[in-house]
């Protein structure tokens, strides 16, 4: 009987040190699933993370190039006639201006690359007109508009040209077209300069607007 107890009473030791094995066991091979898991999943992270940043990294270097490529600026220069103005662009943009029509004695269509057909319905990035129609009566006509709320208007000033008070029509500017159009007197005629959208009003205002000039 004795040797029996003694045996039986081993048995138990042994039964917790198997099960301590193989829950350390267990427990070792959870441990390196999840580390390998981690490992995976972190390389994974990192490396979206890395793509990511270098995607917007090209992008922001496109950007730069896109403003670095619009410089120096070109510039279209009216007859002294119709109030010498001057409108400075970037050299990335083509223009097509007429001096013929006697309506509108200048009328200028401004484009990325190349002007397309200017009967067609297409946004402009730039357009310009010096119109035989007196500053009063361009702004009255936009009287209903701003009733019904499809423009605004506020007094505005060119930088090079603060003693001349014009307006800034922001809205409907044109049928079918939103925009932003500045109204500017010029003798008995009057200088419309607008940008159709709002992919270009960047360059409308930092560019376009900021070195305009003009004999009033």
């Amino acid at each position: 009987m004795r040797k029996l107890n003694q045996t039986g009473s081993l048995v138990l030791p042994l039964v917790i040190v198997a099960v301590l094995l193989l829950g350390s066991l267990g427990f070792g091979i959870w441990a390196f699933t999840s580390q390998q898991d981690y490992k995976n999943n972190s390389d994974k992270k990192a490396a979206a993370a890395v793509k990511v940043a270098v995607a917007a990294e090209d992008v922001k270097k496109a950007a730069e190039f896109a403003e670095t490529e619009k410089s120096p600026f070109k510039t279209y220069s009216g007859p002294a006639t119709f109030g010498s103005i001057v409108i400075t662009y970037p050299k990335t943009w083509s223009a097509y201006i007429s001096e013929a029509n006697r309506a509108n004695p200048i009328d200028g269509y401004f484009s990325p690359n190349f002007v397309p057909d200017i009967t067609t319905d297409k946004s402009f990035a730039l357009r310009m007109q010096v119109v035989n129609i007196s500053y009063a009566d361009v702004l009255k006509s936009y009287d209903s508009s701003v009733k019904s709320g499809k423009v605004s208007v506020s007094a505005y000033r060119a930088p090079k040209v603060p003693s001349v008070l014009g307006s800034m029509v922001s809205g409907d500017i044109v049928t079918k077209k939103q925009g932003t159009m500045v109204l500017l007197p010029v003798r008995d005629k009057t200088i419309k300069i607008w940008t159709e959208g709002s992919d270009y009003a960047a360059d409308f205002n930092a560019t376009v607007l900021a070195n305009l000039t003009f004999a009033p």
